[in-house]
């Protein structure tokens, strides 16, 4: 929570902004969000009146001078102008315009996305991921789920910034690879380098390096430079990784439910597969995996060879 007047001024903002419209508000949020602090409650009420003193105003037809009746109804984009105009007045211009504006862009398995940053960077989401951004900073991103590649422009003065669950990667002018697995999570570099964890280990990675992160320790990997990021050309690499982490991936790129079952889930796996031709073709998949591929309406299990 963001402290000091500036910090709760923001936080009533959002509040106004969100229950103002009846699809986002949220009851017990703002319930919670008012027994917080006895002093959100005079808060909100000043910030939603000037909500809902923009939005009478909007509401009004406008009147020419010499007419008789109304010439005009505001439109839905005077309207929300209206609306910022009258919480700024109410907030102050720092307040509105620093205000976190966050959003998610999400993939479906089997789909790839790639979003153009205001700062130049660019990133690419494998299928079944999520990422977090903040219109207000282009220089901040959180991976949620999945798999991301980062092609960051590197700026000395205002470093690039990416959350992981509980770990922080700074960019020093860097393309790299984030991906969440059931082991935790892996970070690899193929250009640039990265700074792990910069306020703790600070545990620097150049090209061909990476890191697993299970929460408690950092591991140093290596890492072939053209492995990382592959899975955009449909070629999956493994470097002794267990089957379990391996279905995962297949999961995301073929959009069909793989899974390892307990018997072979620790079982590794080095080598590159290459999923054109695999999503229809289970066999070929046994035979480079040494597994027999049993097919269910739910998708496909990887188990000991009979």
């Amino acid at each position: 929570m963001n402290g000091g007047r500036g910090g709760a001024d923001e936080q009533a903002l959002d509040w106004a902004v969100r229950m103002a419209d009846p699809e986002a508000a949220d009851w017990d949020g703002f319930m919670r969000w008012l027994e917080e602090d006895p002093a959100n409650s005079a808060r909100y009420d000043r910030i939603a009146a000037a909500v809902q003193d923009a939005a009478v105003a909007a509401a009004e037809p406008v009147v020419a001078a010499n007419d008789v009746g109304p010439v005009a109804r505001p439109t839905r984009r005077w309207i929300g102008g209206a609306l910022a105009a009258m919480l700024v007045a109410a907030v102050g211009v720092g307040v509105w315009s620093e205000r976190p504006q966050p959003f998610a862009v999400e993939t479906a398995a089997g789909e790839q996305r790639v979003v153009a940053l205001a700062d130049g960077s660019s990133v690419v989401l494998a299928g079944g991921s999520r990422l977090a951004l903040d219109r207000g900073d282009a220089r901040v991103a959180a991976v949620e789920r999945g798999q991301v590649l980062f092609r960051v422009r590197h700026d000395a003065q205002d470093p690039f910034d990416v959350r992981v669950g509980d770990l922080t990667l700074t960019d020093l002018g860097t393309v790299f690879d984030v991906k969440i697995t059931g082991r935790g999570t892996r970070v690899a570099v193929a250009e640039g380098a990265v700074m792990v964890d910069p306020d703790g280990a600070a545990m620097r990675l150049d090209p061909g390096q990476a890191v697993l992160s299970d929460g408690r320790t950092l591991r140093r990997e290596p890492r072939a430079v053209a492995d990382v990021g592959s899975w955009q050309d449909g070629r999956l690499a493994f470097d002794n990784a267990p089957l379990s982490e391996v279905a995962e991936d297949l999961s995301r790129q073929l959009a069909r439910r793989v899974v390892a079952a307990p018997a072979v889930a620790g079982r590794t796996f080095r080598g590159t597969i290459a999923t054109a031709g695999l999503k229809d073709d289970p066999v070929l998949l046994g035979m480079l995996l040494d597994v027999d591929v049993r097919q269910d309406a739910g998708g496909w299990t990887l188990e000991p060879r009979q």
